[in-house]
This record gives C-alpha cells, structure tokens and sequence, in this order.
C-alpha cells in the first residue's frame, strides 16, 4: 500500500504540474522551486521531485545540475516535431480503429463534437480543447494500442500549450465541421477518407 500510494502522489503531482503549464500558470521560462510547489500542491517534497523528473522527460522542464529547473519554452520547432509525432499516431489509430468503432462510439465522438462546439461560442479555449481531445480519443480507445496512446500523451501536452495561446474561433470552427467529416467517414466505414480526414485536422494547427 505504501508504494501504491507513492505511485498516485507522483502521479497526481504530474498532472496537476502538466496542467499549469500547458494552461500558462506556470509561464515558459519561468523558475521552479520543489520545496516551493510541495507547499503550494500540499504534497510532500519527494513525489514532486519525481513529477518534475517525468515532466523533463516530457520536454516541458528543463534541469540543470547544481544549477536550476525551469519550465521548458515554447519553441516552434519543438511544437512542429510533436505535432509530426501526434498526427502521424492519430492516423495510426484512425486506420486501425474507425472499422472497430461502434455507435456508441459515434456518439461520444458526436457529443463531444457538440461540446467543442459549445466551448468555442463560450469562448472557452480550456473546455474546447479538453473536448477536442475527448473526440480524438474515442478512436485512439478503440484501437487499443498502449503505445500509441502513450506518444500521443507524451506529445499532445507540447502542441496544446502553444494552441492555447494562438486559439481562434475561426480556426475552432474548422475544426468543428472536420470533425463532422471525420464522424461521418467512420460511420460510413470509409476509412481511408476518415484517416486523409485525421491529418488534414491536426495539419491545420
């Protein structure tokens, strides 16, 4: 139990610190002190460390010996070779996954579209995207392949913190009506269409 319990600090720690910097609460270049976020996230000082030790591998903190840690900044090249990486997954799991997909599936991807939707008009750039990638992960599910999904959850984060800042409602409503073509090529089985239609999505970022 104890190391159960270590396992979920650390996760928990992860998640919390990705959040504030995809969101820009912890800003791109900005000083990171453990001892300081285990006061502010309540937790204790080691399963910090090792959240910031994930998030360095992430590519989202940097740390230097004996000198200091440091919330990593938004490049566009790095942002261009994640998005490479995560489009390419997200063909994957579209090729493999759309021939899977059951209505209820349809629908979650349906609702979640309605969501995307709904955000935008709220001008909700937060709810949009954690919507956009509800949709996306239907078929990412459904296919099944741990690997996949990891690398897409590796790299999404590095994406989405520049997308957040360059959010548009033009842009968002693009990506609505693809996502429309997207759900329409699955439940027609057209997979090939729904897979052209997955790059053309994640291309236009």
């Amino acid at each position: 139990m104890p190391t159960t319990e270590r396992v979920l600090l650390r996760d928990q720690a992860t998640e919390l610190l990705r959040d504030a910097i995809v969101s820009g609460r912890l800003e791109p270049g900005q000083v990171i002190k453990d001892s300081r976020l285990a006061t502010e996230l309540g937790l204790s000082i080691a399963p910090v460390r090792q959240a910031l030790a994930r998030l360095v591998e992430e590519g989202l903190v940097e740390s230097k010996p004996q000198s200091r840690t440091r919330v990593t900044p938004v490049t566009l090249g790095a942002v261009r070779d994640a998005l490479a990486v995560v489009r390419a997954m997200h063909e994957l799991a579209t090729r493999e996954g759309a021939d899977l997909a059951t209505s209820a599936d349809l629908d979650a991807m349906r609702a979640a579209n309605a969501q995307f939707r709904a955000a935008v008009e709220a001008r909700d750039t937060d709810r949009a995207l954690d919507a956009d990638d509800a949709l996306h992960a239907v078929l990412v599910e459904r296919y099944g392949n741990r690997a996949v999904a990891a690398t897409i959850e590796r790299y999404t984060p590095t994406i989405r913190r520049l997308e957040r800042r360059r959010f548009t409602a033009a842009q968002a409503q693009t990506s609505a009506a693809m996502h429309d073509e997207l759900i329409a090529a699955v439940a027609d089985g057209q997979v090939e269409a729904a897979v052209a239609i997955t790059g053309r999505i994640w291309s236009a970022l």
